[in-house]
């Protein structure tokens, strides 16, 4: 029997045992600051732990948008000064903003540190004239449509076969006026 879990293990992913046993963090004072190219492995170890099943950013990518002068990025810090969270957004050339990815560590979440996250980003937009914002979101992440609605995006428009597995995105947007 040992022998036939231990071949079932190879092949199943044991996501639903590591969450089940996600034990929450105790409670902190958190704060939210800008990240640099110094947090980059920070970043990218808590990037892993954020998205065990989706589309995780390389060491390259987040490099590039920590050095693009059109790219704003923010960490959320513990009391401690540990990195639990951290969000990217990029502005383009026509003025407005596109939400490439934000992640909370999974023993920080439903804290609202997440939303704090977004507004904070959402000011930071608005003190540089920036009106719209827009991200994609995974067409079976209700948590994170939920989130994004709760803070005032609206679905705009269904992508098809938008990440690597062929899943569909919906593209949703907010205006910052």
């Amino acid at each position: 029997m040992d022998v036939l879990q231990t071949i079932k293990r190879l092949f199943v992913p044991l996501v639903s045992e590591v969450d089940d046993d996600l034990v929450p963090a105790p409670f902190t004072v958190y704060a939210i600051h800008p990240l640099t190219e110094k947090h980059i492995k920070e970043v990218l170890r808590l990037n892993l732990r954020c998205f065990k099943d989706g589309e995780n950013y390389t060491k390259h990518t987040f490099a590039y948008l920590l050095n693009e002068p059109g790219t704003l990025s923010y960490k959320a810090v513990t009391a401690d000064n540990e990195i639990v969270g951290f969000v990217f957004v990029m502005v383009n050339a026509n003025g407005a903003a596109h939400l490439t990815t934000i992640g909370v560590a999974p023993e920080h979440r439903r804290r609202r540190l997440a939303e704090r996250l977004l507004d904070h980003m959402d000011n930071a937009l608005r003190k540089r004239g920036i009106n719209t914002i827009m991200l994609e979101v995974r067409v079976g992440n209700i948590a994170a449509q939920n989130l994004y609605r709760r803070v005032g995006y609206t679905v705009v428009q269904r992508i098809e076969n938008y990440y690597s597995n062929g899943e569909d995105c919906f593209l949703m947007m907010k205006s910052l006026v």
